[in-house]
This record gives structure tokens, C-alpha cells and sequence, in this order.
């Protein structure tokens, strides 16, 4: 029970690595705030958390600085504090450079950048007084090249190098703000990925990996480890996940 009275917010929450662990997090204690646009699969997340655990869904869009303000200030006020903040909901598309369109940008960089930024800002005052932490969730993608997939790079690029400056604007305070970039995990994100038609193997070959795909509980365990006491020495830091994917 390493989040026995914590109180935890969790982007997307309904589905994939949000899911699984916003489930970590109440079996551990906390109260979880899971927020995600889709209601259906945040109403299947509250029935896969543990009897005596608790979760509160909320229909939220973290595109939206006003949204993100309000989910913050709600889950505050309900609960009286707040000490994690996991940054997880995500879109990705995989498309050829010169296909990219407006819509598709600005949904990539709405949700994976605006999104933990205006999180990040509206949950801070609260951290600084609970000494709390953040954990967003990268990529490999935003450690290395990939073909086809330019605008989800320079998003999880963008959450890379996020981190690190608010881990340095943070360094007097007892904040914590880390990241984690998994490789491939099987979830809807994944499945729904969508490369464009007859891509180049040979591009996209040296970013497939060799051990598999991990599950999103395989990251979720990591999330409570940064999240929780364990982790109180780490800060500023981007946890890779990938089985080796980025090691060379």
C-alpha cells in the first residue's frame, strides 16, 4: 500500500497504460482521479478496480488548459490534495511526411504536448505543497527517428525535453518530475496505429525490436515505482521501457 492517503489524477485513464495504471494505483491505496474523453472506458477501468480500492472517473478533454484547470481544482477540492500527477493520455498516427494534415497535427500535439503541459501547470501548486510528483509518459519515439510517424516523434521529443525543464525549474522544491518511454506496448494505441500504405520495411525494421511487445501492466509498474517513496531519489530523468529497443 505504498499510496495509502495519496491521491493520484491520471490522464487517459479509460483505456491501455492509463488504464492499467490507474488499476496500480488504487490496488496500492490511492485514491485514484482517472480522467479520459471516453466515458465507456472509463466505466470499464472502475470495474476492474479491486474491491475496497478507489477511482473516480471524469469525462475531461486535456487539450483544453480551462479543462485541465478545472479537472485539477475538482480532484483537489474533493479530495483535499493532490500528490501524483500521471500525464498518459496520448494519440499517435503513422503517416508519410507530405500526407500530414492541419487536423492531425494539431490532434498529436493537442493531446500528447498541450495536454501534459496544462496538466502539468494547473496540478504544480498543488505538488509543491504535498511534495508530490509528476510521471509523463514519452517514447521511444522521442528518443530516436522513426519513418512515417514525424509529428508523434517531435510530440514525445517535446515531453522528453518537458521534463527535464520542469525537473530544473523545480529543483529547490520537492516536486519530482520524471518520464518513461516505453517501446511498443500492446494497447488500442498500438493497434490502431496505422502506418500508410506499402511503407518501406527497411526504414521501419530498426525500430520493430527483437523481444516483443511489453503489456501496459509492464509499464504501469514502472509508473507506481517513479511515483511512489521508492522513486524519491529520482528526478529529471527518462526511464526507458523497451526491451532494449534504443540501448544502440
Amino acid at each position: 500500500m505504498r499510496f495509502s492517503e495519496k491521491v493520484a489524477l491520471v490522464t487517459g485513464a479509460g483505456s491501455g497504460i492509463g488504464q492499467a495504471t490507474s488499476v496500480r494505483l488504487a490496488d496500492e491505496g490511492a485514491i485514484v482521479v482517472g480522467s479520459d474523453i471516453n466515458s465507456a472506458g472509463l466505466e470499464k477501468t472502475a470495474g476492474l478496480i479491486g474491491e475496497g480500492a478507489v477511482f473516480h472517473p471524469v469525462v475531461s478533454d486535456v487539450r483544453s488548459r480551462e479543462a485541465c484547470r478545472e479537472l485539477v481544482s475538482s480532484a483537489v477540492a474533493d479530495h483535499g490534495r493532490l500528490d501524483v500527477l500521471c500525464n498518459i493520455a496520448g494519440v499517435a498516427r503513422g503517416h508519410r511526411v507530405g500526407d500530414v494534415d492541419q487536423e492531425t497535427w494539431d490532434l498529436i500535439f493537442g493531446v500528447n504536448v498541450d495536454g501534459v503541459f496544462w496538466m502539468s501547470q494547473a496540478a504544480l501548486p498543488h505538488l509543491e505543497l504535498s511534495e508530490g510528483c509528476i510521471v509523463n509518459m514519452a517514447s521511444n519515439a522521442g528518443l530516436m527517428g522513426q519513418a512515417y510517424t514525424v509529428p508523434y516523434c517531435a510530440s514525445k521529443g517535446a515531453v522528453v525535453q518537458m521534463t527535464k525543464a520542469m525537473a530544473m525549474e523545480t529543483m529547490k522544491t520537492g516536486v519530482r518530475v520524471n518520464a518513461i518511454a516505453p517501446g511498443g506496448v500492446e494497447t488500442n494505441l498500438a493497434t490502431s496505429f496505422g502506418f500508410p500504405s506499402e511503407p518501406d520495411m527497411e526504414l521501419m525494421g530498426r525500430y520493430m525490436g527483437m523481444r516483443g511487445m511489453s503489456q501496459a501492466e509492464d509499464i504501469a509498474s514502472a509508473v507506481a515505482y517513479l511515483a511512489s517513496d521508492e522513486g524519491r531519489r529520482i528526478h529529471g530523468a527518462v526511464l526507458s521501457i523497451d526491451a532494449g529497443l534504443t540501448a544502440g
